[in-house]
């Protein structure tokens, strides 16, 4: 009996005392789906509600009496071994060994579905991250954003949910004319601009500029500065887009800000959100009055000489991601942007949405690897490319991902590199590959799924431990998309890896595979069955994060 089944059986037994008259409750007020939970404390059953405590007031009785009238109604059901109540009105729901094993098939035979839901089915949602300047390579700063951006969007999927994965391509503005002055700068050896770029890469784009325009020295230097800009960022963002597919993250919409001005949107921006009352001019300038919405001061969105601000990017932008369908939007940012919190959400409160549901702005606090060296392209960073290099893509992932987006994060890098139990990612990686192992020891012994499944033989201490963590898995996939933390998965993970391991070395009589001289038994095709099932579910969480499932370590 899977948590699901379980929760429809209480609502089943809540519909059956309204319907005989025993509980005084209107049918509307029935929960379609009672919240059950694993207990704390493993002798006090496999699930608990609290569902009595919920609803005795509202049908005129006391908790503890609707837990026990409840209680005798889920006694009847199959696959119910006991069912206690305790305090005031919890009730602790025992399985029998054969209804909570079940799951193990269950699992195995639902694979890569496992654990996806239509929890938040119906949403479509914007995601933004990274949204770096199309100036530099990628580093550090960005890769938490790459890692955490890209888990969420699936674990958001997984959940149900339609999402876009959005680039913000910063292409326009004053940075970049100082970007193709530095190009042009090292191509024909004349000075950086005030506030450009240097290190190594600004030299390399500027050789493979020369070797794509060798006349860019004898032209005119507005001409000369407009090419080496042109075809420098072309360079540029085609390396941010190779090193983000390397990390293993993928983006459906690169959209640009240049094309945000040549469209015209900025301006048209401006009139609709006047339109909309919330636009005045002042000081021969068009302000938006976000301070109507929680902003601290109202924004430029033209200047006095007519040039759009950032902002009026910004706003456009918004539009944009409404006008596209696009009701829920997600906005994740670095440190340096908690002031753009409440800008934003005025935008979107002006725009007409509701900035309590239409937008969200994460923000994700600095990283820091200790033990790496500075990037010798740009020398004052570490290159997200560098880091992948010396560290592993997996080990990087995995150990940005198990942390909450708002924990400031210093990781040693010698420490990613451990192949041992402190070390997570290899923990939970060698757990899979182990299951892995006892799969390939089945094949040669002759152990087969198909010959038998008896969930009643899993009855052992450490077997029921281990399938009511894997009935926990939707429940937690369902949470993380719910409250946008990743992090929830990869701990999930950690979790099962130590329940598998000590059901592994627990006792020699829970092998899934006999010995040489010992006879297959049904037991030993049943415990196949859990042994996959925790393979089907390591992978799957493994998958959300973009890590890797080894099959050998």
């Amino acid at each position: 009996m899977t948590p699901t089944e379980l929760s429809g059986a209480l609502s089943a037994a809540l519909a059956a005392a309204v319907a005989d008259g025993t509980l005084q409750l209107p049918a509307e007020a029935i929960p379609a789906s009672v919240h059950v939970e694993r207990p704390r404390q493993r002798e006090h059953g496999d699930w608990a509600t609290n569902v009595a405590l919920q609803l005795a007031k509202k049908a005129g009785t006391t908790p503890r009496a609707l837990a026990e009238d409840l209680a005798a109604r889920l006694g009847e059901n199959a696959g119910i071994k006991s069912v206690d109540v305790a305090g005031p009105g919890f009730l602790n729901i025992t399985l029998d060994a054969g209804a909570a094993g079940e799951l193990a098939r269950t699992i195995v035979e639902a694979g890569a579905e496992y654990g996806r839901t239509d929890s938040l089915a119906g949403q479509v949602i914007d995601l933004e991250y990274i949204s770096a300047n199309p100036t530099g390579p990628l580093h550090i700063g960005h890769t938490r954003w790459a890692a955490l951006g890209d888990a969420m969007a699936r674990i958001l999927r997984a959940a149900g949910a339609d999402v876009t994965a959005e680039y913000y391509i910063n292409d326009a503005g004053a940075q970049m004319d100082r970007f193709g002055g530095s190009i042009l700068a090292r191509a024909t050896g004349g000075d950086i601009p005030e506030g450009g770029y240097n290190g190594e890469y600004v030299k390399e784009l500027a050789a493979k500029v020369l070797e794509r325009r060798p006349d860019l020295p004898d032209l005119p230097e507005d001409e000369a500065i407009a090419v080496a800009r042109e075809e420098g960022y072309q360079l540029q963002l085609a390396e941010i887009r190779e090193v983000l597919e390397g990390f293993g993250v993928h983006f459906d919409v690169w959209f640009s800000e240049r094309d945000l001005h040549e469209s015209g949107a900025v301006e048209q921006a401006v009139d609709r959100l006047r339109e909309q009352g919330h636009v005045f001019d002042a000081g021969g300038a068009v302000w938006l009055r976000t301070t109507d919405f929680t902003d601290d001061k109202d924004r430029v969105l033209i200047r006095a000489n007519g040039e759009p601000t950032y902002f009026a990017a910004d706003a456009a932008y918004y539009l944009s991601k409404k006008d596209r369908g696009f009701p829920g939007k997600i906005y994740l940012l670095g440190a340096d942007h908690h002031g753009y919190i409440n800008r934003l959400k005025a935008i979107a409160a002006c725009a007409g949405d509701d900035p309590q549901q239409n937008i969200e702005v994460l923000i994700g606090q600095l990283v820091n690897v200790g033990g790496a060296k500075l990037s010798k392209r740009v020398g004052n960073i570490i290159e997200l490319r560098d880091l992948v290099e010396w560290i592993g893509r997996d080990a990087v992932r995995y150990s940005l991902a198990r942390y909450p987006a708002d924990t400031p994060l210093e990781l040693q890098g010698e420490d990613m590199l451990k192949q041992t139990n402190d070390n997570p990612v290899f923990y939970v990686q060698y757990a899979h590959s182990r299951t892995c192992a006892v799969d390939r020891n089945a094949a040669e012994r002759g152990v087969r799924l198909e010959d038998a499944f008896d969930p009643s033989l899993l009855s052992h201490e450490s077997e029921s431990a281990l399938i009511g963590r894997l009935t926990e898995y939707p429940r937690i996939v369902a949470q993380a998309a719910e409250l946008r933390e990743p992090h929830r998965v990869a701990r999930y993970l950690e979790a099962l890896a130590g329940d598998y391991h000590s059901w592994y070395n627990d006792d020699a009589k829970l092998r899934a595979n006999p010995y040489p001289d010992e006879a297959v038994t049904d037991a030993h095709r049943t415990r196949l069955w859990l042994n996959d099932a925790v393979r089907t579910v390591l992978a799957n969480g493994l998958d959300l994060l973009g890590v890797s499932a080894p099959e050998r370590m």
